[in-house]
């Protein structure tokens, strides 16, 4: 297997992609594939992606005491009843939340590319996504469409939602989720074109700030063929927006 698909951890270049503004870094050879591997923006999601699990439980401690320092910063009284044990439920939940530093996409995919006779879009669409913000550590909600157009190869469906999921489970900014998502999808099966859109509303601006519930904000990505071919990037922004015909919707 050709190696330039894996450079050294600290390198921010593949093969097909220039990544380096996204901060990706791809996994290690002895993986096996070619598919990228997006650990995040620095050394230590790396070295979350390979913790044991008494290191995880280190990290859990100092993430609980970091919250009672908030919580004292605040002016609460982290001892009384309703509060004494939140340290321990936020450390492991934001853990949780942030699940996606620890999956390999090589993993999240496991193996789901077949070898297909199909040239035409395959979409999925309004597939439900909760993510944080990075600036403000609160959450960001929506759906994601994402469709592509083969290249004798096609992706089990379900894997489109696991990689939107691994990416959306990370310290983000939807701009960068939004060509996380893309990117992946192209380089594991080298289609013809990606596309990926995304609409969200971030509780930054609806329960803080400028404070307007209701406000969305959309994003989009148009790789290969959606990027370079009006007509195809038409037709995936028609299929995506037209009224669902399953289930009633």
């Amino acid at each position: 297997m050709d190696q330039d698909y894996f450079p050294d951890l600290d390198s921010t270049e593949t093969e097909h992609t220039d990544v380096s503004e996204l901060g990706f870094r791809s996994p290690a050879p002895a993986l096996g594939t070619p598919i990228p591997d997006k650990h995040g923006l620095a050394k230590s999601t790396v070295l979350r992606l390979n913790q044991t699990p008494e290191e995880r439980a280190q990290r859990e401690a100092k993430l609980a005491g970091a919250v009672r320092t908030l919580l004292e910063g605040i002016g609460e009284d982290p001892d009384r009843e309703g509060l004494v044990r939140t340290p321990e439920r936020y450390a492991q939940a934001l853990l949780w939340m942030t699940k996606g530093y620890e999956e390999r996409l090589s993993e999240v995919i496991n193996g789901a590319i077949f070898a297909e006779d199909h040239d035409e879009m395959v979409i999925v669409r309004d597939i439900d996504f909760s993510s944080l913000c990075e600036h403000h550590l609160v959450p960001f909600t929506g759906k994601v469409s994402i469709g592509y157009i083969p290249n004798k190869l096609v992706i089990g469906i379900s894997k489109l939602a696991r990689i939107a999921e691994t990416f959306s489970r990370r310290l983000q900014v939807q701009e960068r989720l939004t060509k996380q998502i893309a990117i992946a999808l192209e380089e594991a099966i080298k289609p013809r074109g990606v596309a990926v859109v995304m609409e969200a509303t971030h509780m930054c601006m609806t329960m803080r700030g400028v404070q307007k519930p209701g406000a969305t904000t959309v994003t989009s990505t148009m790789r290969g063929c959606f990027r370079t071919q009006q007509k195809t990037r038409e037709e995936f922004l028609t299929l995506i927006r037209s009224p669902s015909t399953v289930g009633g919707r």
